[in-house]
């Protein structure tokens, strides 16, 4: 890059950098604002103070620790359950080589394509059926479909390029497909994997419709479905408000700051091979 161009690109970064934080920075400056400083200086100026009362409301009335285990638990486990389902399914697939493998994959697709307003009605007879209804198990185990079929199609292709040298090798040293798998291919396809985990981890936190019809109870429901519920529900003014969305946002922001390099080192894994 020509010296003459770095100024433009460093000031374009720059910018795009801003429009990025601006709508966090709001919201958290507006978060640690009373509200009589909000109503008389507006949401755009600066707080003469910091007011935690707004959030520690807020904490107090949705019971707002609880709301975080139960996303994390949710979120967790449907991010380590859909990538080993993904991985056994695209081993079987990608490496397995079965038979009808273009259909499987068309299904697979169109499964991940299908909106949550077409699968709500079915799975929810399904789980009053069987007795999951209202349980945080229930939404476990759909999401981890939804997870793990998209994870499947994109393993699939990953796995299909996959050195067959490497498995020969494997064979001839005496090992089977399923230490071949733990052994050979999970770990150098562990910067992909490492991916799923992370996008599994944060999609699965935001969802709101699914949980919102499966989790009637209050102790059961995650971060997304209580604020939602409580702003419907129960005015609050607007310093509360925006503490209530900077709390629902950050543990998001937090958990991929943290996998931040992990989620680096997979994608420019990736696009090195």
């Amino acid at each position: 890059m020509s010296r003459a161009l770095r100024p433009a690109v460093l000031a374009t970064l720059t910018v795009l950098v801003l429009l990025v934080l601006a709508p966090f920075a709001l919201v958290a400056v507006n978060a640690v604002k009373s509200p009589d400083e909000y109503a008389t200086d507006g949401p755009l100026s600066l707080p003469n103070g910091l007011y935690f009362k707004g959030i520690t409301d807020f904490w107090i009335r949705v019971d707002f620790g609880e709301k975080l285990f139960n996303s994390f638990v949710i979120a967790f486990s449907v991010a380590v359950l859909a990538v080993v389902i993904s991985v056994l399914n695209a081993y079987a697939l990608g490496i397995g080589r079965v038979r009808g493998r273009s259909a499987f994959l068309v299904f697979f697709l169109l499964a991940n394509l299908l909106p949550q307003e077409a699968l709500v009605y079915p799975l929810y007879y399904l789980s009053k059926e069987v007795g999951l209804y209202n349980s945080q198990l229930a939404v476990v185990i759909i999401f981890t479909a939804i997870q793990s079929a998209f994870g499947t199609y994109l393993l699939s292709s990953v796995f299909a390029a996959f050195p067959r040298e490497m498995l020969e090798a494997a064979a001839i040293d005496g090992a089977g497909k399923v230490r071949t798998l733990w052994r050979v291919v999970v770990p150098i396809s562990w910067p992909s994997l490492s991916v799923l985990f992370t996008f599994f981890f944060i999609w699965t936190w935001n969802e709101f419709f699914l949980p919102l019809v499966f989790l009637i109870s209050n102790d059961k429901q995650t971060v997304p479905v209580a604020l939602g519920v409580l702003q419907g529900d129960r005015l609050m003014d607007a310093t509360t408000t925006s503490a209530s969305a900077l709390l629902g946002i950050l543990p998001a922001i937090l958990f991929f700051l943290i996998f931040q390099r992990t989620l680096s080192r997979g994608v420019m894994s990736g696009a090195i091979k």
